[in-house]
């Protein structure tokens, strides 16, 4: 039987020095986390300065529950999917990334384009008289109030697909196969039922705790044309890219370079926090506001992003995530009403 720290597939028997390695990696993303935690407190004196009336209101200690609570859900998601993974003999992932040096390479480089492409969004996004492109259009997941005119969804989602997914895949592409890049899976029927099984999970926990706030509290008319128009915008401006940008290119190189199971979970949720730096609810106006943004947004994203990474290794499948913990749940299920209120379907 693997540990729930370890790929599919691994040996039984891990040699004490792995093993002290994986209890001193986890022993410091929790200290890291419990900083942050600490950190956002400290400097927010009791009152968060983001445009969201849900993360605005004091007292801080209070909207932290969400995101830890968030996160303990992630840990039984993760207990979840090792069961139903723990006799499966699943491709290593890091073997599938290129040499080391190659690897830091071509990681340093996207990084490095990501950061360009979150700089255009913003001004972008902003030159266009909008709000800046994230990776989430403004008003998603975590509600602002501000106003979102659909020239701008759609501006925006074309916006991310192309330079978060179509560009990072046909550069690529040119280089690796499907099955280099997570792209194709191994055991389609395990991966189904794995899917369908954490889909089942995280709707219901989403449905429970969002109410009335969903797409079953909308009329029929508006649900049969406003989920469909909600997934495939939400699919084109953060599905596909986080999908490609992060799981499918980013996390076999985090795993070659780090050697880490932990570390390469804790990178993934890193990543995917950072995309979601320029989302409408965040506030740049001062150096503390700044600050404090990004610390909530590791906070808030960073274990979502931390599931889909582990969910993403133990399959070595980047679509996993995308069916059981993404498109529709949460978006599909949470921010429908969102975009049958911008498109004005009635």
């Amino acid at each position: 039987m693997t540990r729930l720290d370890t790929p599919a597939g691994s040996p039984a028997g891990q040699s004490g020095e792995s093993a002290r390695r994986r209890r001193a990696d986890i022993t410091v993303i929790a200290a890291c986390w419990l900083c942050l935690n600490a950190t956002v407190l400290l400097l927010s004196a009791g009152h968060l300065p983001f445009r969201a009336s849900s993360l605005a209101r004091p007292p801080t200690a209070e909207i932290l529950i969400r995101p830890n609570l968030m996160l303990l859900e992630v840990f039984g998601l993760m207990a979840v999917v090792w069961l139903m993974t723990r006799r499966r003999t699943v491709p290593d992932l890091a073997g599938r990334a290129p040499d080391r040096r190659r690897a830091a390479r071509e990681t340093l480089a996207l990084l490095g384009y990501g950061v360009l492409a979150q700089l255009g969004g913003l001004i972008l996004g902003r030159a266009l008289g909008w709000h800046a492109f994230g990776f989430h259009l403004d008003g998603m997941v975590i509600n602002t109030g501000q106003q979102v005119v659909p020239a701008e969804a759609i501006s925006w989602a074309s916006y991310n697909l192309i330079c978060y997914a179509v560009l990072p895949l046909i550069i690529f592409r040119r280089r690796y196969s499907t099955t280099q890049l997570g792209l194709r899976s191994s055991d389609r029927r395990a991966d189904l039922i794995l899917v369908l099984v954490i889909l089942v999970l995280e709707s219901s926990v989403q449905l429970l705790t969002s109410s009335p706030h969903s797409v079953f509290d909308l009329e029929p008319r508006q649900i049969l044309i406003g989920a469909p128009l909600t997934f495939l915008l939400s699919f084109g401006g953060t599905v596909a890219p986080t999908m490609i940008f992060v799981y499918a290119i980013l996390l076999p190189r985090y795993l070659k370079l780090t050697g880490s199971v932990p570390t390469t979970v804790a990178l993934g949720g890193l990543t995917y926090a950072g995309l979601h730096v320029m989302d409408g609810w965040t506030n740049f106006t001062t150096p503390t506001d700044a600050v404090l943004s990004v610390l909530f947004a590791i906070l808030f994203y960073g274990g979502p992003g931390m599931f889909k990474a582990y969910i993403t290794i133990r399959t070595a499948n980047a679509w996993t995530h995308v069916w059981a913990y993404h498109a529709i749940a949460p978006h599909t299920l949470l921010d429908t009403p969102m975009f049958v209120r911008i498109f004005g379907i009635r």
